[in-house]
Order: structure tokens, then sequence, then C-alpha cells
């Protein structure tokens, strides 16, 4: 295609978006030019335009899911509003929800996630939840504190998002990480210095059994 440094501004600043530094710094060399159309090729796919545009879950947990979901999240140092958008996009809260791909429960582990952080009983809400969270709580140490990367890696794995550098460019993902930015509100969250141990609660997991 034709040198064109309005393309290439956009196209810097789309991967400055994904974390890339060096986007962000060639874009910077550039004069700013939003209004630049993307090429053709670039346009988003007309399936993940009408996702995003279907509504938002909204926070409609019973009370009796809200009061757990406030008491186990700051167990594993996560805000309850970022646990509940994470719920309310990966099932609806609705604790029996199975995906395609086997995900499971509330917080949707598949049985390699639900094993990883110690989770019997990925149906059992509180279980579910403690094995969700301890998850969310070690790839946001992982990625700092960056939510968008967090809930990245998530949805579709840290593996695909350390490959590329950032969100991954999948439909899916890119949806559901603005559906939960949207939800939740922030971009950063506070996190611990070092990631903790992944079945340093399942002490609390069997007590409960």
């Amino acid at each position: 295609m034709a040198h064109d440094e309005g393309i290439a501004w956009r196209l810097f600043g789309l991967a400055a978006e994904q974390g890339h530094a060096a986007g962000a710094r060639m874009q910077a060399l550039l004069a700013a030019a939003p209004g630049t159309a993307l090429p053709a090729c670039m346009a988003p796919d007309p399936a993940l335009e009408l996702d995003l545009a279907l509504p938002i879950p909204d926070y409609n947990a019973t009370p009796q899911l809200r009061a757990l979901v406030d008491r186990l999240a700051p167990e594993y140092d996560i805000e309850p509003a970022l646990a509940l958008a994470v719920i309310a996009v990966e099932s609806g809260f609705n604790r029996s929800a199975v995906s395609p791909k086997d995900a499971r429960g509330l917080m949707q582990l598949i049985p390699a996630t639900a094993a990883r952080f110690c989770v019997h009983d990925a149906f059992n809400p509180e279980q579910n939840l403690r094995g969700g969270l301890a998850y969310l709580r070690w790839l946001l140490a992982r990625y700092s504190g960056d939510v968008t990367l967090a809930t990245a890696a998530y949805n579709a794995g840290e593996q695909a998002v350390d490959q590329h550098g950032g969100v991954p460019p999948y439909d899916e993902t890119r949806a559901y990480v603005r559906r939960i930015g949207k939800l939740y509100g922030k971009s950063s969250h506070p996190y611990a210095a070092a990631a903790p141990e992944r079945c340093a609660h399942q002490i609390a997991i069997r007590s409960r059994r």
C-alpha cells in the first residue's frame, strides 16, 4: 500500500494500546491523525461489533452471591467490583454454566485451571470463586496490576498474551476485555509484589467441603 503517515499513526496507536512500548514511541514521532481510516483489512470483524453491541450483564447477582464475593475477594486481594465484572461476563452469575470448551461454574474454570488451583468441584460456588480469584490474583501479579492484560490472560491464557506481547488478536478476547473494562471501569488494580502460591487456599476449600 502507499506510504501514509496517518495510517501509520493509527497502527502504531493500536500497538501501543496492546502494551507495545515501541508502538507508543513510534506513534509519538508522527503527527496525530485520529480521523484517518484504517485499511479495509483492519476493519473490525462484524461478529465482534455485534458482540460489543449486546447488553453487558449488570451486577444482577443474588444477595447471597454478592455477600460471598464481598467476603472472599478481599482474602485474595481482589476488589469485589473486579470479581463481579469477571463473573458477569464469564457466566452471567450462572453457577451451573458450562462453555463449549468445558469451562465450568461462576468464573468458568476449565478442568486444567481448576486442578491448578486445587478446586475439587467447579460447580460449588465457594470453591469456584476461590479458584477463580486465586488465578486472577496470580495474573494481576504477573502483569503488574494491568487489568487489560490480566483479564485477557484469564480468557485466552497467559501464554497467548506473552506470545503476542499484549491482548491477543482474537475477536472473543478483545470483546471480553472491553466488556469487563466497561463494567469495572479501571485500567489498573493493586497487586502483590510476588504471585501467591497456587494452592495456598486449599485448606480453606477443604475445611468447607
